[in-house]
């Protein structure tokens, strides 16, 4: 155990997979290296590696000062929200890894401790458009949607997500996020070839992308009351409360939001007003692990479960993993890389065994980047990591 070292530099490099994968390292004069992951912040890896000097010489155990440094230091270039919270995300994802392979203790023994040992993924899949089949009209099919289902409880899991805005979400105008009648009958005949098709082996749940009104979205949810929709994503923009709000309270369809917004106060009003019935934070975007777990204490209040939106690396996604161990109201963590099909060769293989993963025991987050895939999929004019 190390309990004496300091920061000594700040390092990024990006991979190109089906999302920007920022990852983070912080470097200690004792040799040991934490590493984290930003995501969905298109300066992230310019803002993490401008923190440099903001961490250098400080002790690498304060990770809940030294992130709150990073906010104030920060806020100046954007505020607490967008590139400027993923960065700090990454950077404070890293000094949970860094302080737990210092102190040779797990990341969730840090955030508290763990209520589950394997936490629950569910698999993003596309509509039909995945494992060569062709992103044509025949993609977007209820029939093909409900085949894309089969394969991936073929595939090990009992939890899986829909994108229903895929196709005829509009008609005429795109901008003023109107349902037509007939879009809405098409979407509820998604769900329900879907749902027919995977009966009780799965849940299933669908993501509209915050595209309608609340007037539309009113429309939709109600006309999914009939079937066994585990939760209905994002049917419109979640930023003014009171909107998911009324559309939670007009329909017996369960509502899920939260992955645009940032840090526990960007949650409290939804939270508060009891405005959702999932809420759902993305860990290397809206904080890091700490912030969530922020936030699902503040769901628990008043009884709300969280299922962690993600889009990361496995690295990443592990981090989200051990912030699930740790908060009792977690119900899923969202993998968003099926189709990728070297991304666990990130860390050595895919954490993910019949849709779940066993949380890590090993200090930190318990994983290690393989440098060399990372040089084989990092972009054009991406520095590769020094050695720790």
């Amino acid at each position: 155990m190390v309990n004496d070292a300091t920061i000594t530099d700040v390092q990024t490099c990006v991979v190109e997979g089906n999302f920007d994968w920022t990852f983070v390292r912080v470097y200690t004069d004792a040799g040991i290296t934490g590493t984290g992951e930003a995501i969905l912040g298109e300066r992230a890896a310019d803002i993490a590696a401008d923190a440099a000097p903001i961490l250098e010489g400080e002790d690498p155990l304060d990770v809940s000062r030294l992130t709150e440094t990073l906010y104030r230091r920060l806020s100046y270039t954007g505020g607490n929200a967008g590139a400027v919270t993923a960065a700090i995300s990454g950077l404070e994802i890293a000094l949970f890894d860094l302080a737990g392979r210092l102190l040779e203790v797990p990341a969730h023994r840090l955030l508290g401790g763990k209520f589950r040992d394997d936490v629950r993924v569910y698999c993003d899949t596309h509509a039909g458009a995945h494992l060569g089949r062709s992103e044509d009209d025949a993609a977007f099919t209820p029939e093909s949607y409900a085949a894309a289902a089969e394969d991936v409880v073929a595939d090990g899991f009992d939890a899986m997500k829909f994108d229903l805005d895929a196709d005829q979400q509009f008609e005429g105008d795109p901008w003023n996020r109107h349902l037509a009648p007939r879009n809405v009958q098409n979407k509820a005949e998604i769900v329900a070839a879907v749902l027919d098709r995977v009966g009780d082996r799965a849940d299933v749940a669908f993501d509209c992308h915050w595209e309608y009104g609340t007037d539309s979205a009113i429309r939709l949810a109600s006309a999914l009351e009939e079937y066994d929709v585990w939760f209905l994503e994002d049917p419109a923009p979640p930023e003014n409360a009171a909107v998911p709000a009324e559309i939670t309270s007009a329909t017996e369809t369960p509502i899920c939001t939260g992955e645009s917004l940032y840090r526990a106060q960007g949650f409290r009003d939804l939270v508060t007003r009891q405005a959702a019935d999932v809420v759902q934070p993305d860990p290397p975007k809206c904080g890091g692990l700490r912030e969530t777990r922020r936030i699902a204490e503040l769901a628990e209040l008043y009884e709300i479960p969280v299922s962690l939106h993600n889009v990361a690396s496995p690295l990443g996604t592990v981090a989200c993993a051990h912030v699930a161990a740790a908060c009792p109201n977690f119900l899923a963590l969202e993998y968003h890389a099926r189709d990728v099909d070297w991304w666990g060769d990130l860390v050595g293989g895919n954490p993910i065994d019949d849709g779940s993963i066993h949380v890590p025991d090993e200090p930190g987050l318990g994983v290690d980047l393989d440098l060399d895939v990372v040089a084989e999929h990092r972009y054009a004019g991406e520095t590769l990591f020094d050695e720790a």
